[in-house]
């Protein structure tokens, strides 16, 4: 599904010598989801699967605190920003770490060449605006165009990947993420893969909460978006599937579990029922 709704529209003899147009630009799929839910293990298989059908995509990486990817990155966050070195300076916890590392990827702080490797990135030309005590003040962002002027370089993609940090609200309610997201958006056709955890969605409840988040993901970033079922091969989604089709299943399973949360959830399950219909479901 995510194969033909995307590939359909990519020119098989574009002129490397042309601007791209819309109908040449490669795809962008940012990957989001709640931790744990297989996000990285995702992006490993689709980048394996492209190259398999040979084309190759451009990856980018965006978790500063991920230990080892399973896969080849073009741009990596962990060659700018050194997540640990971050955490000390600032005296911030892990979290606190991701998202401070993940605002310093997308601006450029004076105050922290230290933590950043040598390299013609978007790092080096942003305008920065303090206080007298030094505290940042305005700062007007140079990541995304800089990344956007070498993928528009690259005439042989037809894809590009950019993985997220494990904890979801790091780059969808940050700012960082907004910058990222909205200046791809306005550049390149672009969709959100929001993977699920189908086992720990079992639950009724638990997959009420992934679905809203979903949906609210979606409305916020206004693209379109798939959501991917992911370790399939552990439970069967036919339940998942069955529930987003039929509202009085869902509402079964949620009798089957009484309690104050799922009274929330069979209220805001009429609220989905639009959202079922216009997002994309991918198996995984």
């Amino acid at each position: 599904m995510l194969t033909t709704a995307t590939t359909s529209d990519v020119a098989d003899d574009q002129d490397s010598n042309s601007p791209k147009t819309d109908s040449t630009k490669p795809v962008v799929i940012i990957t989001l989801g709640m931790a744990g839910s297989g996000k990285t293990c995702f992006m490993q298989r689709i980048n394996a699967w492209l190259h398999a059908k040979n084309k190759c995509p451009y990856v980018i990486n965006l978790d500063p605190a991920v230990f080892e990817l399973p896969y080849p990155a073009n741009i990596d966050i962990r060659d700018r920003v050194k997540y640990k070195e971050v955490m000390k300076q600032y005296q911030l916890g892990p979290n606190g770490g991701i998202i401070t590392s993940l605002n310093l990827f997308a601006t450029k702080f004076d105050q922290v060449s230290l933590m950043c490797v040598p390299w013609h990135s978007p790092l080096t030309n942003c305008i920065v605006q303090t206080h007298s005590d030094n505290s940042i003040k305005h700062c007007y962002y140079h990541f995304p165009y800089q990344v956007l002027d070498i993928l528009e370089k690259k005439k042989d993609i037809d894809f590009v990947l950019i993985d997220t940090p494990g904890q979801i609200e790091v780059f969808t309610w940050s700012a960082s993420g907004t910058i990222i997201s909205d200046a791809i958006a306005r550049s390149y056709p672009t969709v959100i893969a929001f993977i699920m955890d189908t086992v720990r969605c079992t639950n009724p409840v638990t997959f009420m909460s992934n679905m809203m988040y979903a949906c609210s993901i979606m409305y916020k970033t206004r693209l379109p978006l798939i959501v991917v079922m992911n370790k399939t091969d552990i439970v069967d989604n036919k339940f998942a599937v069955e529930w987003m089709n039929d509202f009085e299943t869902f509402q079964e399973a949620l009798d089957a579990q009484p309690s104050y949360s799922s009274n929330l959830s069979r209220s805001m399950s009429l609220v989905l029922d639009e959202f079922y219909k216009v997002s994309m479901t991918l198996l995984f």
